[in-house]
């Protein structure tokens, strides 16, 4: 190799951008190292797998080179199979076989495999078995452990078990392979037996063992494999604090996190996104407190996705004023992520206008909106009732943008129109649909029916569901609870009756709130503890200084008719919602903001029952249902009544 050969190939290592890859091929074509099959074949390599957004750069590329061989075949496979759109690969393929006559190689094989597993094609991949078996690779090593992920991937454990027993002498990455299939299909034995049968392990094998425990649930498992570990690194240490934490164990996730630092180790990105995202799913604002501070002092705040994380922390915790901070304060050049999960903080705590101002500065700023930014923006109308905006930012979207819309757009535009009451119009919108409406977008309509208790349409709806997904007890309650209001209570029976029959339960409503860096859950009707009966206590004393200071009179109406008022009254009180935000004026400080998660939609007896509390208590309350955030303060909500 010569010097300019030695330049190019040193110019294309430290390549970063489409911009500099430009640079050096055009130094390259002036310097007539374009036929130059080492140097091209390298800067095909690095515009089709090592440079970010190169892969249509390197189509064009791979189409100018007259004779290109297996190499460059290869390497457009795998660039293709890493990519967005893998089926691709097959296409790169099937040319290949056309053009050459040279014998196919393990790799093309690894890399159509991989394709495969990405878009968990079960047929392509058996194919490309079958390809593999005719040219006697299916017993090469490389081809082999990628056989076994193509099948854990397409859902066939017995399948990757049995491509596993077939391989000679199969090294540990084989073994990695099949242990880490029985967990994808949801076979923890199956792992624990290949785990103890195998004969060599690497720290890797430790790391799927615990990645796979924790992501089944299993957490005992995963300390004790953890004590067991002969090395740990910074991996093992991630997968149990997020693992921990997914699982909605707050205060052992900090255990790790506290012991990790103390044997001198660093959390990484990964452990510490994934320790906030699971906060934000869980309304753990304190937990994500302490990993702000650590992140601030460790300097971790550069990284652009810890930013995103804190901040999505901090909207979905409640405190989208932090959110805003955090997002403001970003030192580095913001992504579409950071923009579009503030645009969506503000919407879901029913700042309308603000997070339309925020998309106009994104779109300022020189950032192209995509179709998740498009969501926010017509969730944040939706739940503001902003019904004209949401209209022009819909066909904004498709004339300006060209972006087609998904169904989760027109789920907005469903929701925009029901909200706001106009029923008729959202139903002639799902009719005039381009594409077959979902359940979730009739769903989304029963909901609006149910706000506004139209009953008619409602009717009209369930019968289009019926035809979707005629077992959904959510439907029938809801369906049961329109009539309830409307007093149609022997259509209200009849609902019942057919969801006993059908042996239908009844989604139960669970609320968490976090007391001292320890998530606490109430489920309506459950069997009482020690906690219950703390909170059931307090919810009594709260209920009679409500009833006296505060003129409460419980909203009964959707409770069926045949109990006495005492017992509907008794039945609303019960609510998880109720009991949570109990607990937590027990439990916690004065002047503390009780921060509240539920699954479900918060019911109008407790939405009434949570402003009397910040009116009556003084007291600031927020809570995230299923639909959006409610803040409660002195006698008043952010939602204005509208959600």
């Amino acid at each position: 190799m010569n010097h300019t050969q030695h330049l190019c190939s040193s110019l294309l290592t430290n390549c970063r951008s489409l911009k500099n890859l430009k640079q050096v091929h055009a130094y390259v074509c002036k310097t007539g190292l374009d036929t130059d099959p080492i140097i091209a074949g390298k800067l095909l390599l690095h515009s089709a797998v090592s440079v970010p957004d190169a892969l249509d750069y390197a189509r064009r590329l791979f189409l100018h080179f007259p004779n290109p061989d297996v190499f460059m075949h290869n390497t457009l496979i795998r660039g293709l199979a890493e990519s967005d759109t893998p089926q691709n690969s097959l296409i790169t393929f099937v040319e290949m076989r056309r053009r050459l006559t040279a014998p196919l190689d393990s790799f093309s094989f690894a890399f159509l495999l991989k394709a495969a597993a990405s878009y968990r094609s079960l047929e392509s991949g058996i194919q490309l078995h079958c390809q593999a078996i005719v040219h006697g690779l299916d017993t090469h090593l490389f081809v082999g452990t990628t056989l076994v992920s193509m099948y854990s991937e397409c859902g066939f454990v017995a399948f990757a078990k049995k491509v596993f027993e077939e391989m000679f002498e199969p090294n540990v990455v084989a073994w990695n392979a099949v242990v880490t299939a029985c967990f994808r299909c949801g076979d923890v034995k199956g792992a624990d037996m290949m785990f103890n049968r195998m004969p060599f392990r690497n720290l890797t094998s430790w790391n799927v063992m615990l990645a796979g425990y924790t992501k089944a649930g299993e957490l005992e498992l995963a300390r004790k494999l953890f004590l067991e570990m002969p090395v740990k690194d910074d991996v093992s240490w991630s997968t149990m604090i997020v693992g921990f934490a997914h699982n909605g164990f707050f205060y052992e996730a900090f255990g790790f996190f506290r012991e990790l630092q103390q044997v001198g180790m660093r959390p990484n990105e990964v452990s510490l996104t994934g320790a906030l995202s699971a906060c934000a799913d869980a309304g753990a604002i304190e937990f994500g407190k302490i990993l702000h501070g650590f992140i601030e002092k460790s300097g971790f705040l550069w990284m652009v996705s810890v930013n995103n994380a804190l901040l999505d922390t901090y909207s979905k915790c409640g405190n989208v004023g932090m959110a805003r901070l955090v997002f403001e304060r970003m030192p580095e050049k913001r992504s579409i992520v950071s923009w579009t999960s503030m645009i969506a903080g503000l919407a879901m705590h029913g700042y309308g206008e603000e997070a339309i101002q925020l998309f106009h500065e994104m779109e300022e700023s020189g950032i192209r909106p995509d179709g998740i930014a498009f969501i926010s923006i017509l969730y944040a109308c939706s739940h503001a009732g902003l019904i004209e905006k949401g209209y022009e930012y819909f066909y904004k979207m498709k004339d300006i943008y060209n972006i087609e819309p998904a169904i989760e757009h027109y789920g907005c535009m469903v929701d925009l129109y029901g909200r706001a009451g106009q029923l008729d119009k959202a139903y002639e919108f799902i009719i005039h649909m381009p594409v077959l409406p979902t359940a979730i977008i009739w769903r989304t309509l029963l909901g609006a029916c149910s706000i506004h208790g139209n009953v008619k349409l409602a009717e009209r709806v369930k019968e289009r569901l019926s035809e979707l997904d005629p077992n959904n007890s959510g439907d029938h309650v809801l369906l049961s609870n329109i009539y309830a209001v409307a007093g149609k209570w022997k259509d209200v029976a009849a609902v019942r009756r057919s969801m006993t029959d059908q042996r239908m339960n009844k989604t139960p409503g669970w609320s968490m709130i976090e007391v001292d860096k320890i998530m606490y859950s109430f489920v309506a009707g459950e069997v009482q503890n020690s906690i219950t009966e703390e909170a059931y206590e307090k919810l009594k004393e709260i209920m009679l200084k409500l009833r006296v200071e505060g003129c409460y009179i419980p909203e009964v109406g959707s409770v069926l008719h045949d109990i006495e008022d005492e017992e509907k009254e008794d039945s609303v009180s019960r609510h998880s919602e109720k009991l949570a935000v109990a607990f937590g004026i027990a439990r916690l400080c004065k002047g503390s903001i009780i921060r509240i998660v539920k699954n479900l939609r918060v019911c109008r007896d407790c939405h009434t029952v949570m402003k009397l509390i910040s009116k009556v208590y003084g007291l600031e309350i927020v809570v995230r249902d299923r639909s959006r955030f409610h803040s409660f303060k002195t006698g008043s909500c952010s939602c204005r009544d509208y959600w």
